[in-house]
Parts: C-alpha cells; sequence; structure tokens
C-alpha cells in the first residue's frame, strides 16, 4: 500500500501527502542549489527523520519506564559535502528540560539513540552526532 504521495509543482518544489493522514509537507530545493529555500528540502527532511526517529525511540523508551520527556527540544545541524553532493554528518543536541532526571533515566534514555530505524537505514558513512544536554 502507497505511503506518500509526491507531485512535482515545478520550480524544484514538491507537494507530499501522507496518504493516512492526509498531513502535506512542501519540499524545495536549497538556496546553493538553484532552489528559493522556500521548504524543507529533500536533504532537510533527511536529517529531521534522524533526528525524530531518535527522539521518538527515546520517548518510546520514556513511556516505558515513567520518564517525563517533555519539553525536550532538539537541534538538529546537517552538514553537507560535495563530490558526491550529500549529506556528510548530521548533528543531532537534545536539550532536556530541569526535572531532575536520575543518572538511570539518563542512561536509559541515551542508551537507544542509536537504535531507531532511520539511524540504522541510512549509510554507514553518514556522519551521526548526537549530544545530550541534561
Amino acid at each position: 500500500m502507497t505511503t506518500i504521495k509526491t507531485t512535482y509543482l515545478g520550480d524544484l518544489s514538491t507537494e507530499n501527502i501522507h496518504l493516512q493522514s492526509g498531513s502535506k509537507i512542501i519540499t524545495d530545493a536549497p538556496t546553493d542549489n538553484r532552489g528559493k529555500g522556500e521548504g524543507f528540502s529533500p536533504t532537510d527532511l533527511l536529517a529531521t527523520a534522524l533526528g525524530n526517529c531518535i527522539m521518538t525511540i527515546m520517548g518510546i523508551k520514556a513511556m516505558d519506564n515513567g520518564i517525563d520527556l517533555v519539553g525536550t527540544d532538539l537541534e538538529i545541524t546537517k552538514i553537507m559535502a560535495n563530490d558526491p553532493r550529500r549529506v556528510s554528518e548530521v548533528i543531532m543536541e537534545f536539550n532536556f528540560p530541569k526535572k531532575g532526571y536520575s543518572e538511570e533515566d539518563k542512561r536509559l534514555i541515551e542508551s537507544v539513540a542509536g537504535t531507531s530505524p532511520v539511524p540504522l537505514s541510512v549509510h554507514p558513512e553518514l556522519k551521526q552526532t548526537v549530544r545530550f544536554n541534561w
């Protein structure tokens, strides 16, 4: 069953519809690659998927262990390389709210960071840098 329907809008933009929910994402090529930078680029979405997949698996671990991660934010930095043009590194910096997490809570949450589907699916040469700010 199809998951996403994508339509090319012209001018290096696409509209993507998640068929189950109807949610839409518009992409645009980045300004350094002939785009207008008016939306997420495909490589932005790759970096976003990587960070959000890690956040989701941490959320599952937190739910299973009664740990409150509400308010945690994530800053994602995508670093591009050339020849061939590709994402060479994604830096993900997790900033946890001041909720008095125990050392065991921190260990549990940090232990699942690389175990979710997207980190395990991307090319092994993609450097994944994960930082935890408790």
